[in-house]
């Protein structure tokens, strides 16, 4: 079990995910993201109307799935009071591309005015973000794990990295918490305690992408996840020398030097647990690789 989820009772989702279940190939598969500070309360789903009321929310949803943009709810770790002014970090998480950008709104209605086409170039439609944001989850009415385990790291975050660092709304997956995204490249985290966090935000600083609790860079598929995951544990590589095409079943990662590596993968059964804490158990699967060839 990790130590990040060692605390937990061995009843939540994260506990039992723990023991078995394997990280690589379960970040949510995203290319653009759009993230909107919101301290007031979130509900247990942003689109669900607490936060926004009914009818803005199916604006807002209808605004972000047309540009295909995954939007998040974000807010500094710890109280956090309402703002005249609120942050908006808008990315793109892609080889070909990766950039962030700060935007200020005055409400969340403001959204609706931005064009989010989110292409290899920069928009230009705010501030450039040159280092790396964590977006570490913290959303107490989606999972209890979330909360338990991602606050504390994204308090500790937060005292080293200071305005780079948000808790964050539901990310995809409660059961690998404690969640973290890296903006802009989307490489995510799970079951990191705030030691391990603090070295994956340097690693990335640098360049680079820290291994431990990868579940995967956003971009690609889950095969494709555990295909890259698989060939950078092999070689060193830069964050954004990599990407990944080819068949699901045996996916193929090329180096921007021209060398590439066939990796193919297998989804495994799992025995039935809880997705999230309280949760009916249920049957589910891992995306495995099965070996690795190359370079070619």
């Amino acid at each position: 079990m990790s130590t990040a989820a060692a605390g937990l009772r061995a009843d939540t989702c994260a506990a039992i995910s723990a023991v078995d279940e394997p990280l690589p190939g379960t970040a949510a598969q995203v290319t653009a993201w759009l993230c909107l500070e919101h301290p007031g309360p979130w509900g247990r789903d942003v689109f669900a109307g607490e936060a926004f009321g009914p009818q803005l929310s199916e604006r807002l949803q209808a605004h972000v799935d047309a540009a295909g943009v995954r939007l998040l709810l974000i807010r500094r770790p710890g109280r956090s009071e309402a703002q005249a002014v609120r942050t908006v970090l808008f990315a793109r998480s892609a080889p070909d591309g990766s950039w962030c950008e700060r935007i200020e709104v005055a409400s969340p209605e403001d959204l609706l005015d931005l064009d989010l086409t989110a292409t290899a170039s920069p928009p230009r439609l705010g501030e450039p973000v040159t280092e790396p944001v964590a977006l570490v989850c913290a959303h107490g009415k989606r999972d209890l794990c979330c909360a338990v385990l991602g606050r504390p790291v994204a308090a500790e975050l937060s005292e080293r990295f200071g305005d780079a660092v948000w808790e964050c709304s539901h990310t995809g997956g409660h059961r690998f918490a404690p969640s973290m995204i890296l903006l802009p490249t989307g490489y995510t985290y799970g079951r990191l305690g705030p030691s391990e966090s603090t070295d994956a935000v340097d690693a990335a600083a640098r360049g680079e992408v820290y291994l431990q609790g990868l579940r995967g860079r956003s971009c690609w598929s889950p095969a494709g996840q555990v295909a890259e995951v698989a060939v950078r544990e092999q070689v060193s590589a830069g964050v954004d020398d990599l990407t990944v095409e080819g068949p699901e079943g045996s996916p193929v990662v090329r180096h921007r030097d021209g060398r590439t590596w066939t990796v193919p993968v297998a989804t495994v059964s799992l025995a039935p647990r809880p997705a999230s804490c309280g949760a009916d158990p249920k049957p589910l699967s891992s995306i495995c690789r099965q070996s690795t060839s190359g370079p070619e």
